[in-house]
């Protein structure tokens, strides 16, 4: 038996309550929390002595538009001393508040605003909930399947002002839908022509 079959023994065993695990692979887990109390369940793992995880490799997200929980959060952590990767999704509603775990891993902290800026997801318990990377005056979250492509404003300098102005955007000519057939498969004088004429 893997180590990584024990690891998947003992999450059976002791997290039953708190996460299911989806799959296994030789190098890493993959499991959902189950409750939203993820903050709880992380600060439970990182004490596990068998466990030993020490890193947070990177909080993302994904959009799901027509799911009932619209977004899923993957965490990747990573145990050194046990040279594996463990993978934990939560999935959420739009108004559901998340539990920070900034407090656990530090790190964590330029993730959530990220996820915040781009997606919209607010993380209880975090102290600094600002836009990361996008200005402060944005509308909106751009990561989300529902954002319009051309967004809502446009941020360009304007020597005549002399500074960064904001206007609404406007666009010089509509989108274009684009046919790939070829206007040039039939030419006059063509033998295709001639065929088609006859």
């Amino acid at each position: 038996m893997t180590a990584n079959h024990l690891l998947i023994e003992h999450l059976n065993l002791q997290y039953s309550q708190e996460i299911k695990i989806n799959t296994e692979d030789t190098n890493y887990i993959i499991g959902s929390f189950i409750n939203d109390d993820i903050s709880k369940v992380v600060l439970k793992i990182q004490k596990d002595s068998l466990f030993s995880v020490e890193t947070l490799i990177s909080i993302c997200c994904v959009d799901y538009p027509n799911n009932d929980k619209r977004f899923e959060l993957v965490y990747n952590f990573l145990s050194m001393q046990n040279n594996f990767r463990f993978i934990l999704k939560l999935q959420v509603n739009e108004p559901t508040i998340v539990p920070s775990i900034t407090n656990i891993f530090p790190n964590a902290s330029w993730y959530e605003r990220e996820i915040w800026d781009m997606y919209g997801i607010i993380f209880s318990g975090h102290d600094d909930m600002r836009r990361i990377l996008t200005p402060y005056g944005f509308v909106g979250h751009p990561m989300r399947k529902d954002f319009p492509l051309t967004g809502h404003i446009e941020v360009n300098y304007n020597s005549s002002r002399g500074g960064v102005v904001q206007d609404i955007v406007n666009l010089e000519q509509d989108f274009r839908s684009f046919e790939f057939q070829s206007q040039w498969n039939i030419l006059p004088g063509d033998e295709k022509a001639n065929l088609d004429n006859k």
